[in-house]
């Protein structure tokens, strides 16, 4: 019997820049793009994270997607209108140092697989830029969607996949990144049936993908971003999904974490079901399609007639809703990644990105204390797992002491 010392490992915590998509405003920003990364660093610094993950987007005179039409919209706190070049980079190391903060990667979130050639050639050449400026920064990963072609099956986006996705990998290979994958299924970017528009969606599909990955030899390439709003989303629990991926021998797909949580209505469940609003939503005007953006957001009523994304914290304590996957059990959530994932612990991101909508406050001097109390709950849930874990699993173990008590359980709830 051996004595082992208590030495809880803990995570580094975050945030989307995407939470405060104005905090420089844009007449200034234009004008001076690296401005809006300087402030958002004296900004995550107030807000005590130790890094942040650098929202990217197609500026707003260049998207294919209006922001009226986006239930979430994105944030170019990265702008990539020209290229992000030395002295640029050199400016951003600048703003890191005095601030004493990190960058966990850089986020661009979009289609990759759109069916459009020239529309997809547009996204993936900035895909190639967001490259760029994370081998420039020492970054190791960039984060992101994998998309779908609305105009063929999933059967045949594998296709696609292969053809179009597997060559961003080979690029982020050749610059030592990863590419993490969010899982979001994406229901309101198209206004036809589809639900899942981003096939990268769940823990069967992330294991086709990356057999594709390994056949191509770009296996390490392929990494999970995971977000546990979106399982809530599909009816599934985080210790659940780890400890599949973990069975199946690929608990090492998951690279990151976004801390995003999402509260079911059990009212629209008893509506619509786990599929959302499918008819008269407002998407469509006189049998077809609208072409205003305002009527296009409605398509997200697949997802928002059932749910609403939480900010961690912001949602009562509901142990009831844990065990039903109405809510996050954010505790066990950080339990189960350290008891059944491969993590390196003190290396891995937990990133608060902000999505609940009543509280998108665009206002830094209000959204500030907001964004203070999600991120000190994050801090202070995976501080205690982690002691949790450290207790458990290392200094009781080590001297044969059984941990009291069942726990929760995947498979079952």
């Amino acid at each position: 019997m051996t004595t082992r010392s208590f030495e809880p490992k803990f995570m580094r915590i975050g945030v989307l820049t995407a939470a405060l998509q104005e905090l420089t405003p844009r007449e200034i920003r234009d004008k001076d793009p690296d401005r809006a990364i300087e402030e958002w660093l004296d900004f995550g610094r107030e807000l005590e994270v130790d890094c942040i993950q650098l929202s990217a987007a197609l500026h707003p005179s260049e998207t294919d997607v209006p922001p009226e039409a986006m239930l979430d919209p994105v944030a170019n706190t990265l702008d990539l209108r020209k290229p992000f070049d030395r002295a640029r980079a050199n400016r951003v190391e600048a703003a890191l140092k005095a601030t004493r903060l990190g960058l966990s990667d850089i986020a661009y979130f979009d289609n990759m697989l759109h069916h459009d050639p020239t529309v997809r050639k547009k996204k993936q050449d900035f895909m190639m830029r967001t490259f760029e400026a994370a081998s420039l920064l020492g970054i190791n990963a960039v984060c992101g969607f994998v998309g779908r072609n609305q105009q063929h099956s999933m059967d045949q986006n594998l296709i696609d996949f292969e053809e179009h996705f597997i060559p961003l990998l080979k690029a982020a290979k050749e610059r030592g990144l990863s590419f993490r994958v969010e899982q979001c299924p994406m229901p309101g970017w198209t206004t036809g049936d589809n639900f899942h528009n981003n096939i990268g969606y769940t823990p069967g599909a992330w294991i086709a993908l990356h057999r594709i990955c390994e056949k191509h030899r770009v296996g390490d390439q392929f990494r999970i971003h995971y977000d546990p709003s979106h399982a809530i989303l599909m009816g599934q629990d985080t210790r659940s999904i780890f400890q599949y991926l973990k069975d199946e021998g690929y608990g090492f797909l998951i690279g990151g974490f976004h801390v995003k949580g999402q509260v079911i209505d059990s009212k629209g469940v008893a509506a619509w079901g786990y599929g959302g609003q499918t008819l008269e939503r407002g998407d469509w005007i006189n049998g077809k399609p609208s072409e205003k953006p305002a009527d296009q957001l409605n398509a997200w009523k697949k997802q928002t007639v059932l749910c609403e994304h939480e900010l961690p914290g912001t949602a009562r304590h509901d142990p009831l809703a844990y065990l039903q996957n109405r809510s996050v059990d954010w505790l066990d959530h950080q339990l189960a990644a350290r008891e059944l994932l491969p993590l390196d612990i003190a290396n891995t991101y937990l990133i608060v990105e902000h999505e609940y909508p009543r509280a998108r406050i665009q206002d830094r001097a209000r959204l500030k204390p907001i964004l203070q109390g999600s991120i000190a709950f994050t801090r202070r849930i995976d501080q205690a797992a982690a002691c949790m874990y450290a207790l458990q699993h290392e200094v009781l173990a080590a001297q044969l002491i059984p941990v009291q008590g069942i726990g929760r359980q995947a498979y079952r709830s």
